[in-house]
């Protein structure tokens, strides 16, 4: 069951915690060692998948650099959404016939821990950086796309310091070694809050994306889906130009890297209760973004490259 308020960490970490369902082939995988500065192990990958075989995939995921529940939530929401429809809701079923999903509710799991213990408003990992009393890298500037660019600071005591290398956080260097393994995925889905924005790549570059058309239709079809349940509006775009540049993301890392479908979800509101969303916006949060992500689902399940 999912609740309405923020969860522990180690509470999401139980296998079922989301209310997975059995007729589904739901497996918890971890893919990543454990952290240096906090250990635990990085909270597994939700890997759903209906056919005995090893498809292309989908991946979604919180990136937790944000402060805020709703995203990590959203996560298990949708894990639950997916199981239970399986079999009878004809969409999902399928796209799990064509896909295989993979989910990580939280993929800073020590930063995250740090938000509910010690700084409600943390933003970085906690990793140590040699020569400075400042702590962490952001870890949607620690991405090897156009690395250390416009967006990202040199200064470890900034919010947005992009750490010393490229994927020198184990939390970045985690996932781009599960994708690039895999080898077959199609899409990729960050869920951050906060804003209502749903965007696509790039956001290191004001020049435009090969695919930048197609993924503005997709976006905003996903965009209209979600306002269809509540009313809540999200503005659509390129991330360079919707928002602010930011070299070293992971959205525009999983574009150059070939995942034509990544886009990025800020979560709501736009500012009035912003990371401190009250408890019961959470559940219908997840509820509305739902129907986004399923549209750009099943976009990806009928445009398969």
């Amino acid at each position: 069951m999912i609740c309405g308020s923020s969860h522990p960490l180690e509470g999401m970490n139980k296998p079922g915690s989301p209310g997975l369902l059995a007729n589904v082939d739901v497996l918890m995988k971890p893919c990543a060692p454990r952290f240096r500065s906090d250990p635990r192990a990085l909270h597994g990958a939700l890997s759903m998948r209906a056919a005995g075989r090893l498809q292309r995939g989908i991946w979604g995921r919180y990136t937790g650099l944000d402060l805020a529940p709703q995203p990590a939530l959203t996560s298990l929401l949708v894990s639950a959404q997916i199981a239970s429809d399986y079999g009878k809701d004809p969409t999902i079923t399928s796209i799990l016939e064509k896909m295989d999903i993979f989910l990580l509710p939280v993929a800073n799991p020590d930063g995250y821990v740090y938000t509910q213990t010690q700084n409600r408003l943390w933003r970085k990992t906690r990793s140590i950086n040699p020569g400075s009393r400042c702590v962490g890298t952001d870890p949607n500037r620690n991405w090897n796309a156009s690395f250390a660019g416009e967006g990202a600071s040199d200064n470890p005591c900034s919010e947005i310091y992009h750490g010393p290398h490229a994927n020198s956080e184990v939390e970045v260097k985690s996932v781009v070694d599960f994708i690039q393994e895999h080898g077959n995925f199609k899409c990729f889905i960050d869920l951050h809050s906060y804003s209502q924005l749903l965007m696509y790549p790039y956001g290191y570059t004001v020049k435009k994306a090969p695919d930048a058309d197609e993924l503005d239709k997709v976006a905003r079809r996903a965009a209209k889906a979600l306002a269809s349940l509540s009313g809540t509006t999200y503005q659509v775009g390129p991330t360079c130009t919707t928002v602010y540049p930011a070299s070293g993301s992971s959205v525009d890392w999983a574009y150059d890297n070939g995942i034509k479908y990544a886009f990025t979800f800020e979560l709501r509101d736009t500012g009035h209760y912003g990371f401190l969303l009250p408890a019961n916006q959470i559940i219908p949060t997840a509820e509305e973004t739902w129907l986004g992500l399923k549209t750009i689902m099943e976009h990806v399940r009928d445009n398969l490259y």
